[in-house]
């Protein structure tokens, strides 16, 4: 995957970021200012007063590897794609020169070449010197030992360490899979035939093979995934906490198609209650039957539809059932365990704490915490109530549960408290922090995402037959949301919020677009 889904259009980035950030309404912890939208990458679940987590130095890391291998990774920060600034600078409608990706290309394609690295280099400078910011990932082909050194030196001399990430793949069916299902939706084909589009990137590949050198440089920091994470091989990398961190981020993550799908938990006997750890409700075990249904027959629908066009008559991927420990949420899946599903509980996934707010109004709390209501209004996402979490304390909490879903190749069910799956979706889809509050996510509907390269895609699918009482309206006016412990009131349906039985492209969060 060679593309970001970086909203931020790595090529358009304004060369001068605010230098101002209003103070945020946490003031106890490392959280002291929020960035402001601009500012935050997408899916950056974690902010800090200086912007650089744990003031690890600066950070360049460089893909390395032949195309529809897979190297995209999915790291918090900015993405430098050289791909979109040969696009920008082309611009709209121009085509590259038919020796441009070639190695032994003409002069007049070096130079052009050049030109486009010479941007994306100034722009990774700008971003860690002047934004405060720490990882930049420079994503090209980076194919020669001799080209690698110099890319070194030169960060060297900017004060960044480099970091290769070569992925390495000789499986064909993975390749394949990546070229199909991944490279022909890259801006550089629309328009095209998906056979026209294939021929013509395998070209491109077959291109490269002769002159691509796999890393064996032991001065160099690096890191080698072999066939999507079969083997991993570490070089050096001996600069720091950070570093560690990436390498443990690779070794849970892999590249494998997979569906995730994310339901709420049924309603309870005492809704409202937060302490309480109460049993499913008549109409929520009505729910969680429906759910159950509808998820299976979506399954078995999506598979026919692929056999009738001519695709393999492999049967379904394995589906793994996760909820946290609360009783409503293992309750909600009880259907599915009798039919022979696998459920684990995981107690990370335990809804928002809403402290002193649990069984209180919106107008109550209005009343008795003005000032409270006030900072939570600014900042939703890194406000906490009195003996409350914040969500930026919840996604600190989910980090393990994070990590587990890259690991897992089954196709996954996630059954949770609408604060749980607003953080969750909110890394998958890349949404800005400071929007992840708003998500919207109704009990009539199940969420299905399945990763891409350039924007995972997400579905809403609708469970029919529900009770209209435990599927709540959206609020209309943006007033604040408060911690409702039994997740009743749902957000604004903001953007970002995937759309009834269709893929979302229009409104997949892109930060600062989200």
């Amino acid at each position: 995957m060679e593309n970001s889904t970086d909203g931020y259009s790595t090529a358009d980035v304004a060369a001068n970021s605010p230098r101002f950030r209003r103070k945020s309404s946490t003031f106890v912890d490392a959280i002291h200012d929020l960035p402001q939208r601009e500012e935050m990458a997408p899916a950056q679940l974690y902010s800090t007063e200086s912007g650089r987590l744990f003031h690890a130095g600066k950070i360049a890391i460089a893909t390395v590897g032949l195309p529809a291998r897979g190297k995209t990774l999915g790291v918090k920060t900015r993405v430098f794609h050289l791909g979109d600034y040969r696009r920008a600078t082309l611009g709209p409608g121009r085509d590259v020169p038919d020796d441009y990706f070639f190695v032994n290309a003409s002069a007049s394609s070096i130079l052009l070449r050049q030109k486009i690295l010479r941007k994306c280099r100034e722009d990774i400078y700008h971003f860690l010197d002047h934004e405060n910011g720490q990882i930049a990932i420079y994503d090209a082909v980076n194919p020669l030992a001799a080209g690698r050194l110099s890319l070194a030196k030169e960060f060297a001399k900017h004060d960044v360490k480099t970091l290769f990430i070569e992925s390495a793949c000789d499986d064909e069916k993975i390749i394949e899979e990546n070229v199909r299902n991944v490279k022909i939706s890259s801006p550089d084909y629309v328009g095209w035939s998906q056979e026209a589009a294939v021929k013509h990137y395998l070209a491109r590949v077959t291109a490269k093979i002769p002159h691509f050198e796999t890393m064996e440089e032991p001065e160099l920091n690096y890191i080698k995934m072999i066939n999507a994470g079969e083997r991993v091989v570490v070089n050096n990398c001996n600069f720091g906490y950070l570093s560690h961190r990436i390498v443990f981020y690779l070794l849970n993550l892999h590249i494998k198609l997979r569906h995730t799908y994310f339901a709420r938990a049924g309603t309870s006997r005492e809704e409202d209650s937060y302490k309480v750890d109460a049993d499913l409700s008549e109409q929520g075990i009505d729910y969680a039957r429906k759910m159950s249904e509808t998820l299976l027959k979506h399954r078995e629908a999506e598979r026919q539809a692929l056999i009738d066009r001519g695709g393999p008559t492999t049967p379904l991927k394995k589906l793994t059932v996760w909820t946290s420990t609360r009783r409503r949420t293992v309750e909600t899946a009880q259907f599915l365990y009798e039919w022979g599903y696998g459920v684990r509980q995981r107690p990370q996934m335990s809804q928002l704490n809403p402290g002193v707010c649990e069984k209180m109004s919106q107008r109550r709390i209005r009343e008795e915490f003005p000032e409270e209501v006030a900072r939570h209004e600014a900042d939703p996402y890194h406000h906490r109530f009195p003996r409350a979490e914040s969500y930026h304390d919840l996604a600190v909490r989910l980090e393990p549960i994070i990590l587990e879903l890259e690991r897992e190749q089954n196709d996954l069910l996630i059954i949770a408290h609408e604060s749980v799956l607003r953080v969750l979706y909110g890394y998958l889809m890349a949404c800005n922090a400071t929007d992840i509050p708003s998500l919207s996510f109704p009990r009539n509907e199940i969420i299905e995402i399945v990763p891409a390269s350039y924007n995972n895609e997400a579905t809403r699918i609708l469970i029919p037959d529900l009770n209209e009482d435990i599927v709540p309206p959206s609020p209309e006016h943006g007033h604040v949301r408060t911690p409702a412990p039994s997740g009743m009131v749902s957000p604004l349906n903001g953007l970002g919020t995937p759309r009834a039985n269709t893929p979302d492209t229009s409104h997949v969060c892109q930060g600062a677009t989200c």
